[in-house]
């Protein structure tokens, strides 16, 4: 199959398929971590190119419910809200027959539809929480590969328990906190792979 993979700058989705033998391409503003075939662009360019199917990771910054209390009385940041959801629009009308968007519980589930699925790294061996929908176009819902139990910790005595991940990568605009934050999972990328390629 001929594959892209949009918003991936870490190459790990793109090199899972790439071991089941795929045509695959990632896409970014951002210049690939790995080597590999990668578009450093505007996907736009590039999405009538006849792709069988397409994982879209949009940037969650204006999509996520977890910054909605900075919106109020900012039309900038509606702006760009609505920027986003034009985008997401966009990826999933593409000409594209199968078509899979990932990001964490917010607008999209308001403004496109609900996804189809909820999934968490913790269910493909990774000690992590970080609740993820998967919007699916032609594609099964996924099925986990291994199940564990998630790390938490208290960052603050008595406070509200958080994963590892969210309390080590503090969202306040640093740019390195948002690339780990965005990076896929191997056990995630090894499953998508597996059970869609």
């Amino acid at each position: 199959m001929k594959i892209l993979i949009v918003c991936e700058f870490s190459g790990i989705v793109r090199d899972a398929f790439r071991e089941h033998r795929h045509d695959v391409w990632s896409c970014d503003l951002l210049p690939t971590e790995r080597p590999g075939p990668h578009y450093e662009g505007n996907v736009m360019d590039i999405i009538h190119d006849n792709w069988d199917m397409m994982i879209a990771h949009p940037p969650c910054q204006y999509l996520t419910c977890t910054a909605n209390r900075s919106f109020k009385n900012n039309p900038e940041r509606w702006k760009k809200r609505l920027e986003a959801i034009l985008f997401v629009w966009e990826l999933w009308t593409a000409p594209i027959k199968r078509i899979c968007i990932e990001n964490p519980k917010g607008v999209i589930s308001t403004h496109i539809r609900k996804p189809d699925q909820y999934i968490h790294p913790y269910q493909f061996g990774h000690p992590v929480s970080k609740m993820t929908g998967l919007w699916l176009k032609n594609l099964p819902l996924l099925k986990p590969t291994k199940k564990v139990d998630p790390e938490w910790v208290y960052p603050v005595s008595g406070g509200k328990r958080m994963s590892k991940l969210h309390a080590n990568t503090a969202s306040n605009n640093n740019i390195e906190n948002k690339k780990i934050r965005s990076r896929t999972y191997q056990g995630i990328a090894d499953a998508i792979a597996a059970q869609w390629g």
